[in-house]
């Protein structure tokens, strides 16, 4: 197997970490810019700082389910890593380019479940992990909105009969916190899906003894770590692949998607600084869950969840439906659309 075929989808799959922030980047800074608490170039600066700094909150439970809960990690090869990336990264920049905030969460996973189907058929996935993956597209979104409400809830309450230019200081402060939150969510649970691919890429060569393989996953290792692997511990995330892989996503992030920033800023919802707050927190929360959980979710719908949630609780007019129909809409079609890519990119690598 050829070293820098290798090399080369590691790359890859770094740059589809630098896409998901880049695509997301969006999602993390929306609320807080179309409130006009930070400016745009603040805004994203702050996020990519929370999304390097979530390397040091959370556990790589996320990683491991991307990396042996989708599909079987025996059948793994270079061709079936190629074909995942190449689904994730072309629908990432087509709904990029659409304007759409899709989940580079489950283009990833719908890349994994195409190139499997196409080497290996339907026994080769997971179908606990997919379809615990499948169930949070609608879970993400409802937790989204019940947190987001629930918050509302208690600060309209405290602050019913405060002056609106005290509050508005006030939540223009807190929106600093809530953003950093999400921010912190975002890169702990999508770092982690970039971690699984090239933890899969280096550990599911293992069966096959390719010799390539084992001279980067050498690497990649502390001593350690090594010596955990030498002992029988045949799937972990080393430290090196964790700080790399939130790097990738902090950079995307600092590039940021702003395409996206008017569709989730602007044109589900009007935002003041409180609902801002309200919103930022309802998702955070839902992040922080899910990724304690292990469970890869999309930060994209947690924050739509959050948007909708509060627009909801103040007026259910305030939202507007049409274009929250068009987000869901491109949440169903992202995993086949990402896995047809994917099946076609892996069918392709083949032959070369």
């Amino acid at each position: 197997m050829d070293i820098i075929w290798i090399i080369f989808l590691i790359v890859l799959a770094l740059f589809f970490d630098y896409l998901n922030g880049f695509h997301d980047a969006a999602n993390s800074v929306a609320t807080v810019v179309s409130t006009r608490v930070l400016s745009p170039r603040v805004a994203v600066w702050w996020a990519a700082f929370f999304n390097f700094a979530a390397l040091f909150v959370f556990h790589t439970g996320v990683a491991k389910t991307i990396g042996s809960g989708i599909v079987d990690i025996s059948i793994v090869d270079t061709n079936l890593v190629f074909g995942a990336l190449m689904g994730a990264c072309v629908w990432n920049l087509l709904t990029w380019w659409w304007g759409l905030p899709s989940s580079s969460s489950h283009a990833l996973i719908g890349g994994l479940i195409g190139a499997a189907l196409v080497k290996a058929g339907p026994s080769s996935l997971v179908s606990a992990g997919i379809i615990k993956t499948v169930a949070f597209i609608v879970i993400a979104p409802i937790m989204g909105v019940f947190f987001s409400i629930v918050i509302a809830s208690v600060v309209f309450r405290i602050f019913a009969h405060s002056n609106p230019f005290k509050v508005d200081h006030i939540f223009r402060k807190g929106q600093l916190l809530s953003a950093a939150a999400y921010s912190l969510g975002h890169g702990g649970n999508d770092a982690q899906k970039t971690m699984g691919i090239i933890t899969m890429l280096l550990f599911g060569g293992v069966s096959a003894g390719t010799g390539d393989i084992s001279v980067i996953r050498d690497f990649f290792m502390t001593n350690h770590e090594a010596a955990r692997f030498a002992a029988g511990d045949t799937f972990f995330i080393p430290i090196s692949i964790v700080i790399l892989c939130h790097l990738a996503i902090a950079f995307g992030t600092l590039s940021g998607g702003w395409r996206i920033v008017k569709t989730m800023g602007q044109k589900v919802t009007r935002l003041k600084p409180v609902d801002g707050f309200c919103a930022e927190s309802g998702a955070a929360a839902s992040l922080f869950i899910s990724s304690w959980l292990g469970i890869p979710v999309s930060t994209t719908h947690t924050i739509t969840g959050g948007i909708v949630g509060i627009g909801s609780f103040r007026r259910f007019s305030a939202v507007r439906w049409g274009v929250a129909r068009k987000i869901v809409w491109a949440w169903v079609v992202t995993i086949p659309a990402a896995a047809l890519i994917s099946a076609v990119s892996y069918w392709a690598s083949t032959l070369f």
